[in-house]
């Protein structure tokens, strides 16, 4: 019933969560439309930007493959020049975040174990997106424009092959990375 209640909440407020009120049993679930649009908003942004970044992953590893087998076109498309601006939504996840724990009426709090191991969850992955992603992704977009317009540059073959590899490698480790955030913010331990 708590969560017919959070769906479907009125303009505000707080719902018990079936066990009364903080009585041992489970804590109140935050309705209404603010805190409703605010979880929609900080769900969307983690699954856009991580999304993305496991997208950058599937195409870095297409990208070792060369310019001859089938799916090389979609490859040159997702590495277009630009900056990957879908992938960059990960910001919008603290920012929603932080708002839900303010709409939540004092039912979630900064230092709940969940927030904190979240908070370090997303940071860890920020910095592998910012740090390995992200200039990899820029390089790869350089790298598939010297190695597949002439196919004898055989030092810009293996740096596109390692870069390649390294964003896959990366982007796999933000997926597990947004999984286990995933269990934390459902489980709320």
């Amino acid at each position: 019933m708590a969560s017919v209640t959070f769906l479907v909440g009125g303009l505000g407020g707080v719902s018990s969560g079936g066990g009364g009120q903080f009585g041992g049993a489970a804590p109140p679930v935050p309705t209404g439309v603010l805190y409703t649009s605010l979880l929609m908003l900080h769900v969307l942004c983690a699954i856009v930007g991580f999304g993305t970044m496991a997208m950058t992953g599937v195409q870095a590893a297409r990208a070792r493959r060369g310019p001859s087998p089938s799916g090389s076109e979609g490859v040159r498309r997702y590495f277009r020049p630009g900056v990957n601006w879908a992938g960059r939504t990960l910001y919008g996840v603290p920012v929603f975040g932080f708002s839900l724990i303010g709409a939540s009426h004092g039912a979630f709090r900064p230092g709940d174990g969940f927030v904190v191991i979240g908070l370090v969850l997303w940071l860890a992955a920020t910095l592998v997106a910012e740090v390995v992603v992200w200039p990899g992704e820029r390089r790869i977009q350089l790298g598939l424009a010297a190695r597949w317009s002439d196919a004898g540059a055989a030092g810009a073959a293996g740096a596109l092959d390692r870069e390649c590899r390294r964003v896959a490698a990366s982007a796999a480790l933000l997926v597990v990375l947004f999984l286990a955030a995933t269990v934390i913010m459902v489980g709320k331990p």
